[in-house]
């Protein structure tokens, strides 16, 4: 077994194990993304999640950057991950800069921030598109089969996490699973951005002061989030003041 297949029989059985316990959907999903990240070889990764109505929101991402981005796909209505959540298969742009005119609003954004290619993989449930798994390289170039392949695996694996909230995957608790995920996901951006307010960080900061704060007390990422917006000012204040002395996790 080469290093490279190691590593990604390593990223599956680690995503595998936090499965098959009790676990926070958001935390999970950005952990998905930023293994993906470096198993491909990529700068960045970002998941678009469909709501119950259809309309995508930003699960998860790997920066503040790819953040940025994923955001402005949303309210520009374009980009490579809509039009992969729309027709349900994978679309690849390997320069960016040739696809200017497809996607205009979303290639100035993309360019300016620095990144080159994009790739978009479907998140499937049996045949419902339920989202889309987003791949930012800072320089032009296509992913090979084998990564393409690795990658729309990783997006079933977050397909699986989003669903099995509730611990079964039953059509009729999907939907559920989605909303879920989607609340959690607005819930963690406001905590976020009191701990950054608060702290005078950043917001990708915040959300490792956050998580690195739910894994040393054995807490879901979605829990230490919720204590933070609606504790009351004493206990928010104490909170904050542990938060201000927590790292992020290596």
């Amino acid at each position: 077994m080469t290093g490279r297949e190691h590593d990604i029989v390593r990223t599956f059985i680690k995503l595998s194990d936090r499965l098959v316990d009790d676990f926070d959907v958001v935390e999970v999903t950005t952990e998905l993304a930023e293994q993906c990240a470096e198993l491909l070889g990529v700068a960045a990764a970002g998941l678009l999640l469909a709501d119950v109505g259809g309309v995508l929101h930003l699960l998860a991402a790997t920066s503040h950057h790819v953040r940025t981005v994923e955001i402005l796909q949303l309210q520009a209505e374009e980009g490579p991950c809509l039009d992969c959540f729309r027709t349900g298969r994978p679309v690849s742009v390997a320069d960016l800069k040739a696809h200017r005119d497809r996607w205009p609003r979303f290639s100035a954004v993309a360019l300016d921030e620095g990144y080159a290619s994009v790739h978009a993989i479907p998140m499937r449930l049996r045949n419902e598109v339920l989202g889309t798994l987003g791949l930012f390289g800072t320089s032009p170039g296509a992913l090979e089969e084998e990564q393409l392949a690795v990658a729309q695996a990783l997006a079933h694996v977050a397909s699986l996490a989003i669903v099995q909230q509730g611990h079964t995957l039953p059509a009729s608790h999907v939907l559920t699973g989605l909303q879920a995920a989607v609340a959690s996901r607005r819930l963690l951006e406001i905590a976020k951005g009191v701990v950054a307010e608060s702290l005078g960080i950043g917001m990708d900061e915040a959300f490792i002061r956050l998580r690195g704060y739910a894994r040393l007390r054995d807490q879901h990422l979605g829990e230490v989030a919720r204590r933070v917006v609606s504790e009351a000012p004493a206990r928010r204040a104490a909170l904050l003041a542990e938060l201000a002395a927590v790292g992020g996790p290596s």
